[in-house]
């Protein structure tokens, strides 16, 4: 597959070198993942001084992502309980940043496959060494990825793995050898084999959505992909049934027991009492850990509420994206979220590529509906959208939104590319 090459691919390769060197430390090295997202950042700014060019004319994700980042330090000097609420603002500044960067990076196609595949392998990497350290070592207790951590989170991480490897190898199906294609679709199933050992529940369920509206999407193309993916997802849907792994079991055992969310309705409870406290900027970023137990009585008497103790949790966090932004940002920074969220959900569906467009807008676009439907999906029950799955989805992101001011506009050709007919 021959691909143009960047007229600034001497000026940017160092910069593509450290991006992929941060795309491999993400799942697996805490300490040089931060000094590679700074030197990252540092790098592009001095190349984009030297070359005088940011990236094109400003636009409405422009707009939406500066507003994302200052939204979290707006916000965290009213916290209603602070503490931590700066370092919080941090996290936003972290992964919207790099969407913003990856973005108005010019990165050529032939980039842009680099990242994929580095995306790719560092997934099979980080994993290779949580199974190692869990079934061999037996120094984790479950399929954790080094720097990610809590096995829920990892298991988000490895949900986009998989979409936005599925998505890739359906692109370029044509294009790979037999033994590419073996390969690729061999790692998509090892990448969903550890979302099923991970236990997570949500995790799991969305293993089963994702390749079908992979497959929908793909109809525009060819209605061979969903044919083969509704049979792959029978196959394993049936496979984890009548296997019973933990996660079958876990759920299992949750009905038995009448806890079918696993306590989180309590949490949420807790979520909403700390919201209605502070409904405007929330107890503030990272700081759901900080609420008083003991004063939540308080607070529902004051709201004219009745309480019940039992009906309340306090934890690190919300596990829930939405609960838990409403109770830390409050409606200001919940307010912000929603805008980015389904801003990217109509620019899914509004630039969805023809069936002639190219395979790598394809694989692009899979990715980030696949960052999208895992961050989304999952974020119902679990806290998605921040640290190191946060950072892959704002990446993949920021690499379909980087192919589409590449080229014209698909849906209503402009000058510069951009998404400004959005």
């Amino acid at each position: 597959m021959a691909l143009p090459r960047n007229p600034f691919s001497r000026l940017l390769s160092f910069e593509v070198v450290l991006l992929i060197g941060l795309i491999f430390a993400l799942p697996s090295l805490e300490a040089p993942k931060n000094l590679l997202w700074l030197a990252y950042l540092v790098t592009w700014l001095v190349n984009r001084l030297r070359s005088r060019n940011f990236g094109g004319p400003w636009d409405k994700w422009d707009s939406l992502i500066a507003l994302w980042i200052a939204s979290g330090y707006a916000i965290a000097p009213f916290a209603g309980l602070p503490h931590s609420e700066w370092g919080g603002a941090n996290d936003i500044l972290r992964y919207a940043a790099l969407l913003w960067l990856v973005k108005r990076s010019g990165y050529s196609p032939r980039e842009l496959v680099w990242l994929i595949a580095a995306m790719a392998l560092s997934t099979v990497i980080a994993l290779g060494y949580g199974l190692w350290e869990w079934l061999v070592a037996h120094r984790s207790s479950a399929l954790q990825l080094n720097s990610v951590g809590h096995v829920n989170h990892s298991a988000v991480y490895l949900a986009i793995s998989f979409g936005a490897l599925l998505a890739a190898v359906m692109a370029f199906w044509t294009k790979l050898g037999a033994l590419q294609r073996l390969l690729g679709m061999g790692l998509a199933l090892v990448f969903a084999a550890a979302v099923v050992l991970s236990a997570s529940r949500a995790a799991a369920g969305i293993l089963l959505l994702l390749p079908l509206l992979l497959g929908i999407a793909w109809l525009r193309r060819s209605r061979v992909p969903l044919a083969i993916l509704l049979l792959s997802t029978l196959l394993l849907a049936g496979s984890v049934y009548f296997i019973k792994p933990e996660v079958v079991q876990k759920q299992e055992t949750n009905v038995k027991a009448n806890n079918i969310l696993a306590f989180r309705d309590q949490i949420w409870n807790t979520a909403l009492a700390a919201w209605e406290k502070y409904p405007w900027f929330g107890v503030g970023m990272h700081n759901f850990n900080r609420i008083p137990m003991e004063q939540i009585k308080t607070w529902r008497a004051e709201a004219g509420k009745a309480y019940d103790p039992a009906r309340y949790i306090g934890t690190a966090h919300a596990h829930s994206l939405y609960f838990n932004t409403l109770a830390e940002r409050g409606i200001v920074g919940a307010a912000v979220l929603a805008a980015v969220l389904l801003f990217w959900l109509y620019s899914l569906i509004r630039f969805l590529p023809q069936s002639g467009g190219s395979d790598l807008d394809w694989a692009l676009w899979g990715g980030s509906m696949s960052a999208w439907v895992v961050t989304s999906g999952i974020g119902l029950v679990n806290t998605t959208l921040h640290h190191e799955h946060g950072m892959l989805a704002a990446l993949l992101l920021g690499m379909w939104l980087a192919g589409m001011r590449a080229r014209p506009n698909p849906a209503k050709p402009e000058p510069n590319g951009s998404l400004d007919g959005a």
